[in-house]
């Protein structure tokens, strides 16, 4: 527990530097297994298997918003970190339930279900890498520094004695 004057510091440029990484690795996961999906198992994710294994711009689009949920994740991360006591333990259980209702989701649609298996699996591996990732090097980040002592004000009045 720490008091009032206990300082937090963040050093959010390493924070976003690994939210930048962590980003290109949800993006790449989206594309990998839409890749997957496509190629090696004929399942359609996000647009018909005739749009070919690299699909059309909703792959892109896929990518592009794995990547935007790594950003906002980490922004979640930011504040848990400077206002939370045991910040990535709420971020881990936040970010677990996002992921659950991320794969869920797909699961309640009204498609083929091979589709809706795969695209909850994508979604799985691409909130788990999130969590993953932005928890493990998270606690790096943060610098705890004690309360400044402070004896009080200098008294130019008093004489310091040394040894005579």
């Amino acid at each position: 527990m720490t008091d009032n004057s206990t300082q937090i510091r963040v050093d959010a440029g390493r924070l976003w530097a690994g939210a930048a990484a962590t980003a290109l690795v949800a993006g790449l996961i989206a594309v990998v297994g839409i890749l997957i999906a496509r190629g090696l198992v004929q399942v359609e994710v996000l647009a018909p298997k005739g749009e070919g294994v690299w699909g059309n711009a909703n792959t892109v689009t896929y990518a592009l918003v794995s990547a935007a949920i790594a950003l906002a994740a980490t922004g979640l991360l930011h504040l848990l970190l400077v206002t939370t006591p045991r910040a990535t333990v709420f971020f881990t259980w936040i970010m677990v339930l996002l992921t659950l209702i991320a794969v869920v989701l797909p699961l309640s649609l009204p498609v083929d279900l091979a589709s809706r298996v795969t695209t909850g699996l994508i979604n799985l591996a691409i909130g788990l890498a999130v969590t993953g990732i932005l928890t493990s090097f998270a606690p790096g980040t943060v610098r705890i520094e004690p309360p400044q002592r402070h004896i009080g004000p200098y008294d130019e009045t008093v004489e310091w004695r040394g040894e005579q």
